[in-house]
């Protein structure tokens, strides 16, 4: 049986987006033998085996604008790559800390396939130091993937690595997102508390990116009955709740997983208003579509976001920070029961057919079976 390591900067029992990906992957793909190389977040090197999958945490020495950085990471790329003998490397980017690493460890007869799930944001200095080893990792690798076909024309980056680039999209833990018992009654409830007024929701991290202003500044332009609910916490939580002008507009904090979900079958609307690239994909719309939310949300040029959810399809798109056209399609939906109940069934099928893990393990696998046997043949 062939070997994959999984470099990712963390994984399970500590899930962002990219390591559950890391994690649907390496339990998913059961063709192969799947090992995971990454950050430890307690301080301590570690050895064990997660659901079938063995994994080595390295203890981070510091971080440096979002970068963790550990000095004994060579010594324990060099120590895996000796015991576990991959015939292959996935690596989730960004992550540079590890490129020169991965370029000057792994040997030539072993395959570097990049999962590229977003470009370097940083610019100015921070770009310009890491950009050789991004161009090096980016020579060196045998595939990159990215996570939709919208990503790919305006990847600066990728532009002269097209010929390598697959399109690989992320895929949903449907299972977490399926109504569960009990669930009903905290619907009812939740939809009661608003007196039946249509709900219009969103839960991401409070971030600039996110566009929860624009979301937030619409509210004045809606007429429509609703309540806009707004879950989740960041960094500019302060700013945001300085906003509204009306009680319509209420802040859930942060959700659990349960709770998340029950909000979502509870909501008639999904507002997605990231406004920039840096979403990337969107697998919280992904969720909500799921979870028969007919969503609005704006057209952003090299983001998956519009891949994901198809305008006058499964949601409206508007064009990019019109938040007048963004209260507008509220409004549409608010309005228009119909419509809205066409789209919300036609989101969860979309995501059914598209974007459910089993679907993205099925994909990626596909694309290691032509690698590995190019490869050995």
């Amino acid at each position: 049986m062939k070997t994959i390591l999984h470099i990712s900067k963390y994984y399970y029992p500590d899930l962002g987006g990219i390591e559950t990906v890391a994690m649907y992957l390496a339990e998913g793909m059961t063709a192969y033998r799947n090992v995971v190389l990454c950050f430890a977040t307690d301080g301590m090197y570690s050895e064990e085996d997660i659901h079938g999958v063995r994994v080595y945490r390295v203890p981070v020495n510091f971080s440096f604008m979002s970068q963790d950085v550990a000095f004994s990471y060579r010594k324990v790329l060099r120590q895996v790559l000796r015991k576990e003998r991959p015939d292959a490397v996935h690596v989730h980017c960004p992550n540079p800390f590890v490129y020169p690493l991965v370029c000057s460890c792994v040997s030539k007869e072993t395959k570097v396939v990049l999962h590229w799930h977003s470009d370097i944001l940083a610019k100015g200095l921070m770009y310009h130091l890491v950009k050789p080893f991004e161009t090096a990792i980016l020579k060196r690798a045998d595939i990159i993937c990215s996570t939709s076909p919208n990503y790919v024309p305006d990847s600066q980056p990728l532009q002269r690595f097209i010929d390598k680039v697959r399109v690989a999209q992320n895929g949903l833990i449907t299972e977490r997102f399926n109504i569960q018992e009990g669930d009903e009654e905290k619907i009812r409830q939740i939809r009661e508390r608003y007196k039946g007024r249509k709900i219009v929701f969103n839960c991401c991290r409070h971030i600039p990116y996110k566009g929860l202003d624009n979301l937030i500044k619409a509210d004045a332009l809606i007429q429509g009955d609703c309540v806009i609910l707004i879950g989740g916490k960041g960094p500019i939580d302060r700013e945001l709740k300085a906003l509204p002008r009306s009680d319509r507009v209420h802040f859930l904090g942060r959700l659990l997983d349960d709770a998340l979900r029950q909000y979502l079958y509870a909501a008639d609307i999904f507002a997605f208003p990231s406004n920039t690239k840096a979403e990337a994909f969107g697998i919280a719309l992904a969720e909500a579509m799921y979870c028969r939310c007919a969503s609005v949300s704006y057209s952003i040029k090299g983001s998956g976001v519009n891949w994901v959810s198809i305008d006058k399809e499964t949601g409206i798109v508007v064009p990019l920070n019109d938040v007048k056209a963004l209260a507008g399609a509220i409004d549409t939906l608010i309005a228009d029961d119909d419509q809205r109940l066409r789209y919300a069934e036609a989101a969860r099928q979309r995501i059914v057919e598209n974007f459910t893990k089993e679907k993205a393990v099925a994909v990626m696998s596909g694309i290691y079976d032509k690698l590995l046997t190019v490869c050995h043949n």
